[in-house]
């Protein structure tokens, strides 16, 4: 609730009122029919993919009514389909769910015009962290849905008024969190770093660590509002009092070496990337040579994968160059037979539709041969203990058992890169699919923390996937679920951890193909 009594007193009065009006004017939304001929499966999965998006976009939050409505109707429509129910039913869901949503972007559209500033230092606070202060940031969350939910109900005026006070708490979650989370770490380190000995043993990178700590508190107190200023000089000074921990490792570990084993130590570091890289062994050589030998390995891999991608893309022209002309020789040749067999107008086009028909009932088997085929090769992929692999109507979903991040954080470890590996591969074998990565925690702690680490975890996938060149950005969509779909009991330690998880969502173009025709 609002901190002093008469705003609470307020909010109550206020909300009994706007919920009165919206029950009085209460308008029935307008369903788009959709005929029963239509395929129910591609009209499920694609009001899926668009609350997904709808879901990353916050729709969830900032028209929390309908949007909970719209995916009411599509788990009804989902039990439905796996049911058997009649298609006018699952049909007529669908049609109330896409309503839904569509009144719900109706609402984004206002609330993000009148609602800017509070929706600003709501994303602020996020970003720094604030979740982590879970009684408080849930307690403003709320007053944050009330004043949503106040403009989905026709209460704008209240919101208006209200915005400011949730605004500004959400402004002091985001500073707690930036010198709390950040500049606290920094501290801490630092402590135990002098107490260890840092001064003496690493003073330069001590001396640096401490200094960027002191600028980083310095813009906070003196330049609160430089939003982009304080995360740079925060970020900076962690990142330096990390790196000087690492260093006073390392250091006090060649302390204790003879210089033969440091040499050997360093030379040990270059030989590993070396061999990696099967790039010749130069150990007989100078130290710089070697580096400049990983350097130049390196190099080159770059510029031969960049061939090889331009070459899989002008491949890849030249042979759908070669089947429109094949395509047009054959609706050639098909028109001059019919020529020279005299068959009239009107004959020609219904034999014409015909062997349409035929090649589009030939394409579709194909199509789901070619699907099932590269969906067995998948498979083989993955040991059991990494993933499971299924389909899902005419879509693959690999549910990744064994990626692993660290509590709390959505950091990528270098114990997850084999699998993430499997998973471009994985993405490869049918081409350029489009993409979701649906991230998926237990129900420990909130909502609103679980939904955002979720969306962050789907996101460091993402970002790997996009960074490695596995698929361009615009044809991934990663999507946060916190702990709304769960798998197992959340009562158990074994369920929580099947809870936790990450969906790897592929929908093939040979998939689209397949589906295309079995409506």
């Amino acid at each position: 609730m609002l901190k002093n009594r008469s705003a609470g007193i307020y909010v109550i009065i206020s909300g009994v009122i706007w919920l009165l009006v919206s029950c009085a004017g209460q308008q029935t939304v307008k369903t788009k029919p959709i005929p029963i001929t239509e395929n129910p499966a591609e009209h499920v999965n694609l009001l899926n993919k668009d609350l997904s998006n709808a879901r990353k976009n916050q729709f969830n939050v900032l028209a929390p009514d309908s949007f909970a409505k719209a995916e009411k109707y599509l788990n009804s429509a989902r039990r439905g389909l796996e049911r058997g129910g009649e298609l006018s039913d699952i049909f007529d869901d669908v049609s109330r769910g896409r309503a839904e949503l569509k009144k719900a972007e109706g609402t984004v559209k206002i609330v993000r015009k009148e609602l800017s500033d509070v929706i600003e230092s709501r994303s602020l606070a996020r970003a720094a962290g604030a979740t982590k202060f879970e009684n408080d940031y849930n307690a403003t969350e709320q007053d944050f849905l009330y004043l949503t939910s106040a403009v989905e109900n026709r209460n704008l005026e209240w919101a208006r008024l209200n915005q400011t006070g949730v605004s500004q708490r959400f402004l002091q979650l985001e500073l707690r969190a930036i010198k709390e989370k950040t500049l606290g770490e920094v501290r801490e380190l630092l402590q135990l770093a002098e107490k260890a000995g840092a001064k003496k043993l690493v003073p330069k990178n001590f001396a640096l660590a401490r200094q960027k700590l002191i600028e980083a508190d310095t813009v906070i107190s003196k330049q609160r509002y430089q939003k982009e200023a304080i995360h740079e000089k925060a970020d900076e000074a962690l990142f330096q009092a990390q790196r000087m921990g690492k260093i006073m490792q390392l250091s006090e570990k060649m302390r204790t070496m003879k210089p033969e084993q440091i040499s050997l130590f360093v030379e040990g570091i270059l030989q590993e990337i070396t061999e990696k890289l099967s790039a010749p062994d130069m150990r007989n050589e100078s130290t710089y040579l070697q580096i400049n030998n990983i350097l130049g390995s390196i190099s080159a891999l770059q510029n031969d994968r960049q061939f090889m991608v331009q070459k899989a893309k002008t491949d890849q022209a030249k042979y759908e160059d070669m089947v429109e002309k094949y395509q047009a020789d054959i609706a050639d040749m098909s028109r001059q037979i019919a020529a020279l067999e005299g068959i009239t107008r009107e004959e020609q086009a219904s034999k014409e539709q015909l062997e349409e028909d035929k090649r589009a009932v030939e394409a579709r088997l194909a199509a789901e041969r070619k699907f099932n085929q590269l969906y067995n090769e998948v498979q083989n992929f993955f040991e059991p203990y990494e993933a499971e692999v299924y389909k899902q109507g005419y879509q693959l979903v690999l549910r990744l058992k064994d990626m692993k991040f660290p509590v709390g954080k959505a950091v990528i470890m270098p114990d997850n890169y084999q699998l993430l590996s499997k998973i471009q591969k994985a993405i490869r074998t049918f081409g350029e699919p489009d993409v979701t990565i649906e991230g998926h925690t237990d129900s420990t702690g909130s909502e609103a923390v679980n939904e955002l680490l979720s969306q962050q975890r789907a996101e460091s996938v993402l970002e790997y996937l996009v960074a490695n060149r596995t698929l361009p950005a615009d044809k991934i969509l990663a999507v946060g679920y916190g702990s709304l779909r769960p798998l197992a009991s959340n009562a158990t330690p074994e369920g929580r951890a099947v809870n936790r998880r990450i969906d790897v969502i592929i929908k093939p173009r040979v998939a689209e193909e397949a589906g295309a025709g079995s409506g």
